[in-house]
């Protein structure tokens, strides 16, 4: 803070008036404001405030100048040098038993992400191509507390309002009122936000690769399912389809990715709910090469996609692809499977095999993990017991008379099965009506089964009762067959790419990349709640989407810069730690040349050693004021 020295003419005359000037920090770069008009002051009144301006500049105890220099991952606040111009001789009284702590706020956490939003330059696109209003708020600044509340504490929009933004100090760093973030401006703000969708993912393409060096020639595409909390009647993409949650019973969108090998987001698409993950790939693709040109890019996706179409799209648009394949392909390649020669280790229990197509159009990539068929085996014995558990239940129903209806037995059975798929078909399952000798001797004695006898009863005699149907039998034995076979595919898997001048090994480690899309998923549902949606009309479900999309966007980003600096990579974890440290207001009662005042000074809380340490290896430097106010003289 500094004075600043205003000169008007009054009534012929020429009048000094002064004001106390504190120099903030905005997007558009350092700027000014007044933080209280002085009005004329004497020669030693102008002293005394240009003294109390210097001690302002400082912590409470720290004299000294802040240093100018700082590595620091964001641009550093600004220090007005022209303080020391000013400075006087004039003390400054401050009473000691008057000076309080107050309105503590959580700052370290919403620091680091809005330093984020703004090294990833969307302070300065959103307020360029959102629209301008009236209104007390911007929409680009709507956004951005949208996305550092989304990056920060998830929450509703209501949340947001009632209690996080006020828990804060977001409301010194983008100087908005409390009162004035409102959920009805909030939910306006997605729908302002909803139309950039592509000229962000433009934008972050660029600044992304600018910041870690991205390869955008490799990509990983991936599709998941994400559930609403409600019936969404006016959302035509809300569908039942199949629930990546476990949630069947809830109407679903789904959503694919584009990233990078790195994990990197590159663009996504929403897509209804009941959408097969093969009839997206099409639209993906032309959707990429309308935004970002089209490349002789290799595509990287799961067996879920892959069908003989896709594969010939890509194919036509000059394109790579490395894909997963059904395991039941693998049939295919019995021969190669029992072969033990050019196999090839790409790491540890890790082989690869590389089988060519008989045309010459495409590789096969032979797969087998030893961690994977521990794993598989496992699965299979599990399913194995269950099984066969199932069958003696249905044994036992079936010699207790429970259990006697054939059409009910068969579809128990078939839901047993169903439950039980992976070990189907390791049994040869037989039900059958038991007929045995003792039966069949007692109804060949039966006068009633002698049909002149039968007839000439039934002419006597009162119809019987039906007899009894037969009890019913199930027995099953091991299929053989299938075991070999379960024996042999256990921990092998099988890839197809159109690169055949590629070795196994490279295309191996290219597609097991695909994982940087899965975490993707995870990163968004489990640390960014993508999961559920509670809004239901279908632009405000693309707009949530959206701002998701941003903090995974600032996750990431976080993420790559704690890798370069050693830190590993735990986003969440460090938030955590950050959040620690407060900001809050220091009251201080003062005295300047007997005219008391009350000084408000925004202070931050000084890290301990833990984040000092964390602070320093990531070139975060801490500002150690936030703004004063002067409050009017005291009577």
């Amino acid at each position: 803070m500094f004075l600043r020295r205003f000169q008007k003419r009054k009534n012929g005359k020429s009048h000094v008036y002064w004001a106390l000037v504190e120099t903030y920090r905005t997007a558009k770069g350092p700027r000014q404001r007044i933080v209280s008009y002085l009005g004329e002051l004497k020669e030693s009144e102008q002293s005394g405030w240009a003294q109390l301006s210097a001690k302002l500049n400082t912590t409470s105890g720290d004299q000294q100048k802040p240093s100018r220099v700082q590595q620091s991952l964001f641009d550093p606040l600004p220090h007005d040098d022209e303080v020391d111009a000013k400075l006087g001789s004039q003390p400054v009284l401050v009473d000691l038993k008057g000076i309080r702590l107050e309105r503590t706020r959580d700052f370290g956490d919403v620091w680091l992400a809005w330093g984020l939003w703004r090294l990833l330059g969307l302070d300065v696109l959103l307020e360029q191509e959102m629209r301008h209003s009236r209104a007390t708020v911007p929409w680009h600044i709507v956004a951005a507390i949208l996305t550092v509340a989304r990056f920060c504490e998830p929450s509703s929009e209501l949340h947001i309002e009632t209690t996080w933004y006020r828990r804060t100090a977001l409301e010194d760093l983008l100087h908005v009122s409390p009162e004035t973030v409102h959920t009805d401006r909030l939910y306006a703000g997605l729908d302002e936000l909803l139309p950039h969708k592509e000229t962000i993912e433009k934008h972050l393409q660029q600044r992304l690769g600018q910041l870690f060096d991205l390869d955008y020639e490799l990509l990983l595409y991936d599709v998941t399912s994400t559930y609403f909390e409600g019936q969404c009647k006016g959302n035509p993409q809300a569908k039942r389809g199949y629930s990546r949650d476990k949630r069947s019973d809830c109407l679903q969108v789904c959503i694919a990715l584009v990233v990078t090998t790195d994990g990197m987001p590159l663009g996504y698409e929403v897509f209804a709910g009941n959408r097969h993950d093969s009839t997206t790939v099409e639209e993906i693709v032309e959707t990429m090469e309308e935004k970002h040109g089209k490349a002789n890019r290799i595509w990287v996706m799961d067996r879920g996609m892959v069908s003989e179409s896709n594969l010939s799209f890509v194919r036509r648009r000059e394109g790579s692809y490395i894909v997963g394949t059904p395991k039941a392909t693998l049939r295919k390649f019995e021969a190669a499977l029992v072969e033990q020669k050019d196999w090839s280790e790409v790491e540890a229990g890790v082989e690869v095999k590389l089988v060519r197509s008989p045309d010459g159009e495409e590789t096969f990539i032979l797969a087998r993990s030893a961690e994977r068929r521990e794993k598989e085996k496992a699965i299979h014995e599990r399913f194995i017991q269950r099984m066969e558990e199932g069958l003696q239940k249905l044994q036992a129903a079936m010699k207790s008379g429970r259990l006697h209806d054939e059409a009910t037995a068969h579809r128990r059975l078939g839901r047993l099965q169903g439950k039980n798929s992976r070990a189907a078909k390791a049994f040869d399952v037989k039900i059958e009506r038991v007929v045995d000798e003792t039966m069949q001797a007692k109804a060949s004695n039966d006068p009633t089964t002698n049909e002149d006898a039968q007839n000439k009863d039934d002419q006597q005699k009162p119809k019987k009762k039906p007899k009894k149907k037969l009890p019913l039998q199930i027995t099953w034995q091991r299929n053989e067959q299938w075991a070999e076979w379960a024996c042999l595919s256990e921990g092998c898997y099988l890839l197809r790419s159109n690169l055949n001048d590629t070795d196994a090994k490279t295309l191996w480690k290219h597609y097991i990349q695909l994982t940087e899309a899965e975490w993707a998923f995870r990163i968004a549902k489990d640390e960014l709640v993508l999961r559920p949606i509670w809004h239901h009309k279908e632009d405000r479900v693309k707009a949530h989407i959206l701002v998701c999309f941003l903090a995974y966007a600032m996750w990431k980003t976080l993420s790559g810069w704690m890798r370069r600096s050693g830190l590993g990579d735990a986003p969440r974890s460090l938030l955590d730690e950050l959040v620690k440290i407060k900001s809050g207001d220091i009251v201080l009662p003062v005295s300047v040349n007997s005219c008391s005042r009350t000084v408000r000074l925004r202070c931050v809380t000084e890290p301990d050693t833990e984040q000092k340490l964390l602070l320093h290896r990531l070139g975060i430097t801490l500002p150690k004021r936030l703004g004063t106010e002067l409050m009017p003289p005291q009577m």
